[in-house]
């Protein structure tokens, strides 16, 4: 554990927005641990909130003990068990036969040497790394699927009626699909968790800027100062791990 604590600082943080009632993101940030994720809901106000705070729930109590790949392998378990959940719960109490409890998920798992980065949904994973950012995650959402195996132009794309519509998440199908990708880390590694409302509220100059700055606090408090002086339709959600 005291490897974990040395090796990685991070800072987290949620917010419900301007607009939204309520906050239907979770965040789980445990560098002692060496896991951090971002939840973002859906399914309306309290569909929504407890698919994510499921999801946190979930992780939080996990036993990760092992090395990297065995921890990857129960978050996995429980990501699939949490997707049986939600499908569940919507079976017996849905009052509507279209009715969604779901959630996206990105989460990452960490040592010294290696991080495993795991999602569902269009919530992102970014890396900064030697004073360039790299979207690590490709968002599962129709927009993306369009341009990826359509070949679709981005702006046509986005344009589709339906392009923000999330093409798999946790509880929304029951099968669930995780997308994962294993790299290095590098000293100075600085990542970045975040639900839509964070990356659809500021530019990726901003992100870069950020992610630059001394420390995970100050880039969490840049970040969020920047997507707060703005609209902020939608829930804000971030964690910023620093190698």
């Amino acid at each position: 554990m005291e490897a974990l604590q040395s090796c990685w600082k991070s800072a987290a943080r949620t917010d419900r927005g301007k607009v939204r009632e309520r906050n239907e993101d979770s965040v789980l940030a445990q560098p002692e641990r060496g896991i951090w994720l971002v939840a973002d809901g859906m399914g309306g106000h309290l569909n929504g909130a407890l698919a994510s705070r499921l999801i946190v729930e979930e992780i939080a109590e996990l036993a990760l003990n092992g090395n990297l790949d065995q921890q990857v392998r129960r978050v996995r378990q429980a990501l699939h068990v949490v997707n049986r959940r939600l499908g569940h719960e919507v079976t017996v109490t849905a009052d509507q036969p279209d009715a969604v409890m779901g959630s996206t998920v990105v989460a990452l798992l960490g040592n010294q040497e290696r991080a495993v980065c795991l999602w569902a949904g269009d919530s992102r994973c970014y890396l900064w790394r030697n004073q360039r950012l790299y979207q690590l995650s490709r968002d599962h959402s129709l927009m993306q699927q369009l341009i990826h195996e359509e070949q679709v132009d981005p702006l046509e794309a986005a344009r589709h009626p339906a392009a923000n519509a999330l093409t798999r998440a946790v509880g929304a199908h029951e099968r669930l699909v995780l997308d994962i990708l294993e790299f290095s880390v590098q000293p100075g590694d600085t990542l970045l968790l975040c639900s839509d409302g964070l990356y659809q509220s500021v530019s990726t100059g901003i992100l870069s800027h950020a992610l630059g700055l001394l420390s995970p606090d100050a880039a969490v408090e840049y970040l969020f100062s920047h997507a707060l002086s703005g609209p902020a339709r939608d829930n804000i959600s971030a964690v910023v791990m620093r190698r």
